[in-house]
C-alpha cells in the first residue's frame, strides 16, 4: 500500500488579513482620520495561516477552502502556493467575493472584523475524496464560521477519514453567534481525535469551569485536548493510556503581533504528533511554533521552521 501523498490536509477558512497596528487601533466615526503604525495585507485565514505554519515545518500539506474569482481570492491561490500549499481543492465561487477580515491589534490584543463571502459555502462535498484517501491527518479550522455550511456533514466527513486512516482535528474558534454546542457540533467532537481550543472557547464549548475541568469535560468522548492558554501555555491530557492533564508552557516571548499564533500553535502539535512525539511533547513543540510566530506581523511572516521551533520546544516545562 502506498504511503499517503499528504501528511496534513487542512479544511477552512481562506481570506486575505489587512492588519491594523498601533497602540490606539480604535476607529473615531464622525468621519475622523486617525493614523496608525503600520497597515499591511496577509494571509489571513485560520485553516489558510495553519497550513502555511505546517508547510514551514516540512510537511506535505493540502487546502480545502471557498473563495470567489476575484483580486483577493487570486491574492490568497498565489500566496498559499509559493509557501508550498496544494491549492487544487480550493473552490472558486462564481458570483461570491473572497471573504476579507480587519484585525485591529495592539500588542496581545486584537479586535477582528470579518466579511465571510464565499467562504461559508464550504461543504462537505467539497472535500475530494481522493484528497480524503491520501492524509495522514485532516484538520478543520473556523467551524464557527462555517457551521451552516460544513457543519450538517462535517461529522460525516471526519467518520470517512478515520476509516481511510486518517487523525482528525477540530478548531472551533469563537462563535459570533454564541450559540455554541448543539448537535452537529457534538456529533463532529465525537468523531475528532483532538481537540484544540483556546481557554475562552474550551469553558464555552464544555459549559464547565474552571479551565482545567473544562478540558477534562472535553476528553469525555475519548478525544484528546489541547487547550491554548496564550503566554501560560497549553494544557493537554485525554485519549487512551491517559494520566490526566499537563500544563506545557515555555519562557516569555516579547511578541510584535499575536495574529495567528493559536493557528500555528495547531500546526506545531500536529506535526509532532506526525513525527512521532508523544502530546505533551508535540505540544511543546506547538508552543514553540505559536511563540515563534508572534515575532512579525501577521500570522504567516513569523511561522518558523523546524529547526527553530525545536530548538525552543527543548525549553519546554511539562507539568502534571
Amino acid at each position: 500500500m502506498s504511503s499517503p501523498d499528504f501528511d496534513l490536509v487542512v479544511v477552512g477558512d481562506c481570506n486575505p488579513d489587512v492588519l491594523v497596528l498601533g497602540s490606539d487601533v480604535t476607529p473615531a466615526f464622525g468621519q475622523q482620520e486617525k493614523l496608525v503604525e503600520r497597515m499591511s495585507l496577509e494571509i489571513g485565514g485560520s485553516a489558510s495561516i495553519t497550513a502555511v505554519a505546517a508547510a514551514r515545518l516540512g510537511l506535505r500539506v493540502a487546502l480545502v477552502a471557498a473563495v470567489g474569482p476575484d483580486a483577493a481570492g487570486a491574492f490568497m491561490l498565489d500566496a498559499l502556493a509559493k509557501e508550498g500549499v496544494d491549492v487544487s481543492a480550493v473552490a472558486i465561487r462564481d458570483g461570491l467575493a473572497t471573504g476579507m477580515t480587519v484585525a485591529l491589534s495592539r500588542g496581545g490584543d486584537r479586535a477582528i472584523l470579518t466579511a465571510l463571502g464565499a467562504m461559508d459555502s464550504l461543504t462537505a462535498a467539497d472535500m475530494p475524496a481522493s484528497m480524503l484517501k491520501r492524509a495522514r491527518h485532516v484538520h478543520v479550522s473556523s467551524y464557527f464560521l462555517l457551521a451552516d455550511s460544513l457543519g450538517p456533514g462535517l461529522a460525516g466527513l471526519f467518520a470517512q477519514a478515520r476509516a481511510a486512516g486518517a487523525v482528525t482535528s477540530l478548531d472551533t474558534n469563537w462563535d459570533p453567534a454564541q450559540r455554541w454546542r448543539d448537535e452537529r457540533l457534538s456529533a463532529a467532537m465525537a468523531q475528532a481525535d483532538l481537540l484544540l481550543p483556546n481557554e475562552a472557547e474550551a469553558l464555552a464549548l464544555s459549559g464547565t469551569s474552571p479551565v482545567s475541568a473544562a478540558a477534562l469535560a472535553l476528553t469525555a468522548s475519548g478525544s484528546r485536548v489541547a487547550v491554548k492558554l496564550g503566554a501560560r501555555g497549553v494544557l493537554v491530557g485525554g485519549g487512551s493510556g491517559s494520566a490526566g492533564l499537563h500544563q506545557v508552557s515555555l519562557p516569555p516571548v516579547t511578541p510584535v503581533d499575536t495574529t495567528g499564533a493559536g493557528d500555528c500553535f495547531n500546526a506545531g502539535l500536529i506535526a509532532g504528533l506526525l513525527r512521532g512525539l508523544p502530546l505533551p511533547r508535540a505540544a511543546a513543540l506547538g508552543c514553540a511554533t505559536g511563540a515563534l510566530s508572534t515575532g512579525a506581523l501577521g500570522g504567516t511572516a513569523g511561522a518558523p521552521g523546524w529547526p527553530q521551533a525545536a530548538d525552543l520546544a527543548a525549553h519546554a516545562v511539562i507539568a502534571s
